[in-house]
């Protein structure tokens, strides 16, 4: 995959280096970095959708664990706002499907 303006794995620029080419690179701000990881969070969905593999997933989860870090928020802290949505509205393992709502 070619890397090249795009928010990148912490590790990406010494793999680069380490196969002997030479990566440019710099530190985002605050803001250009939450702007990337939006990207970085619809690049790796759209990647799942045309892979389906639990690998996309693991992306997945890796950027939206950076998301939730940029608002304050722990991998744990996560976890424990899904189960709790979960406990209060339900999962997706019925595998509902809801066709309308009548009035």
């Amino acid at each position: 995959m070619p890397y090249k303006n795009k928010l990148v794995r912490n590790l990406i620029p010494q793999i680069i280096t380490d196969k002997g080419q030479k990566p440019e690179i710099r530190i985002l701000n605050d803001e250009e970095f939450k702007r990337e990881l939006d990207l970085k969070l619809q690049e790796e969905v759209q990647e799942y959708l045309t892979d389906d593999n639990c690998d996309e997933l693991a992306d997945i989860l890796e950027v939206v664990y950076a998301i939730a870090a940029t608002k304050g928020v722990s991998e744990i802290e996560l976890g424990e706002i899904r189960l709790k949505k979960k406990q209060k509205r339900g999962g997706f393992e019925d595998k509902v499907f809801l066709i309308s709502v009548q009035d």
